[in-house]
């Protein structure tokens, strides 16, 4: 390891001495295992292990980046010769010139914290739980006619060296898994999934056995297969902890991270003023024990944090990688200094990569609305006909504030109480306003992993407690 490091090193005074105001390297060794069952067969078994090098430079306020996939010396020179040449190239056509907060150098040394190593676990006992858990859905209910499920796991194991004395190893570990299943009665067809994921260690998947898993997909079946069709229009409406994370995420996380704010997001004019009830608090947080989006360092060696970004329903923070707080910080300075005193301009830790082939962005990490006082059943006592919407199948966002997403189980609330399942679910509406009307957060909290495709995959968390809002648009049959 110390020759590859003074490898590295030596890369990153070149890039210096030929150009580079700045320079990182990150290396990333990363091995994945990958099963896939179909019905009562293993449909794909993999294993595979990848490594190389992704190399930025700042050079005249451009960045550059090339990336290899390979450790020998001379490819990583080229490597390195490459992206000094984008970014001399890029510097003679640029806007505005990159400048990076400053942060502290680190140096560390980092072991994921995992209760069972996946690594350590004979691939047998992964394929056993896979089929076991699609034989029981199939033999549930005769009206499942098709199953799939997967298991992966991921092991990183990365170096980060920087110009400015950064030198950091870090360990990340993954578990997921998925199923989808099929079910059809009458010509009336409906789907049901379900995964879980952790960075936590293969423990997670014995907490979810199969019979476990299977109970919440036959239900989600059944009820759907007697499901009536939801009513178009605006309803009260609680939202369970898995959709609650789906709306923060896609409809406000995006709106936070600094690079779409500067790109035009209808945050950008919301700095330090009120975007959602007093009672809202909205959290990115690196930290939590075995949610999806943690880990300890970011890939520009930033620490994680925990990052209010809603306080008390102020604005007072956004996403940032290191240019970005700075291009924010610059911003309030020429807009009203003020704000400094209030609004959070300090790198949070978010830059994330995909992996050594790209340079990282803004990435969310675990992002969430904070448990509020309530108790979950006070939350419909008031309504005497809204939807419980309780999991998603998917949404999206656009940067002026207005969002929609699908829905795989709701039901309705009549006088107060959970009622029949309804299908053919989607809701819709303006982020701000949406967070504006909400009116009661209850105590509890469960977090889902899940995967973000901003340009880049990157592992998330999403969730948060169960929330009511005063009225939602909801779409489907009259």
């Amino acid at each position: 390891m110390k020759v590859l490091k003074d490898l590295f090193e030596e890369l990153i005074r070149f890039a210096l001495e030929n150009g580079a105001s700045y320079a990182d390297l990150r290396f990333e060794k990363a091995s994945r295992s990958l099963i896939v069952a179909k019905m009562n067969e293993i449909e794909n078994v993999r294993e595979t292990i990848v490594n190389g090098v992704g190399i930025r430079v700042l050079v005249n306020g451009s960045w550059g980046f090339a990336s290899a996939n390979t450790i020998e010396k001379d490819t990583l020179y080229s490597a390195v010769k490459q992206a000094l040449a984008m970014a001399k190239g890029a510097s003679k056509i640029k806007r505005k010139s990159v400048s990076l907060a400053p942060v502290e150098p680190v140096k560390d040394t980092v072991k994921a914290e995992v209760d069972v190593n996946p690594a350590n676990v004979d691939p047998s006992d992964k394929i056993s739980y896979l089929l076991e858990l699609n034989n029981l859905i199939l033999s549930s209910d005769e009206r499942v006619k098709h199953v799939r499920s997967y298991y992966s796991d991921l092991t990183v194991k990365q170096i980060f060296i920087n110009s400015e004395g950064s030198d950091i190893e870090q360990e990340k570990i993954y578990v997921y898994s998925y199923v989808d299943a099929l079910g059809l009665e009458n010509g009336t067809r409906v789907s049901s999934r379900e995964s879980i994921g952790s960075t936590k260690g293969y423990g997670i998947i014995k907490e979810n056995p199969p019979e476990k898993i299977t109970g919440v997909i036959i239900n989600r079946i059944k009820n759907q297969l007697r499901a009536k069709p939801v009513k178009a229009g605006k309803f009260p409406i609680v939202l369970g902890p898995e959709v609650i994370g789906l709306f923060t995420h896609e409809a406000f996380g995006h709106l936070s991270e600094a690079d779409l704010v500067v790109s035009g997001a209808v945050t950008a004019q919301k700095i330090g003023q009120k975007v959602a009830s007093e009672i809202v608090n909205i959290i990115d947080d690196g930290t939590l024990r075995g949610a999806f989006g943690t880990f300890r360092y970011d890939d520009e060696g930033v620490p994680t944090r925990k990052t209010t970004v809603v306080k008390n329903g102020v604005l007072v923070s956004f996403l940032y990688d290191r240019e970005h707080a700075q291009t924010i910080r610059e911003m309030l300075e020429k807009m009203n200094p003020d704000l400094l005193d209030m609004f959070n301009t300090e790198p949070t830790g978010n830059a994330r990569a995909e992996n050594y082939r790209v340079p990282p962005l803004i990435r969310m990490r675990n992002t969430y609305i904070q448990p509020g006082e309530h108790n979950i059943e006070e939350l419909f006592e008031d309504i005497k006909f809204g939807y419980y919407l309780v999991s998603p199948l998917g949404g999206q966002a656009n940067l002026d504030g207005t969002f929609q997403g699908g829905i795989q189980e709701a039901y309705e609330i009549i006088d107060g109480e959970v009622g029949d399942p309804v299908k053919n679910v989607s809701f819709s509406g303006n982020t701000l306003e949406t967070l504006m009307k909400i009116d009661a957060i209850a105590k509890d909290f469960d977090i889902k992993s899940g995967t973000c495709g901003k340009f880049q995959s990157a592992y998330v968390g999403i969730g948060g407690p169960h929330v009511r809002v005063k009225e939602l648009i909801m779409g489907g049959g009259a």
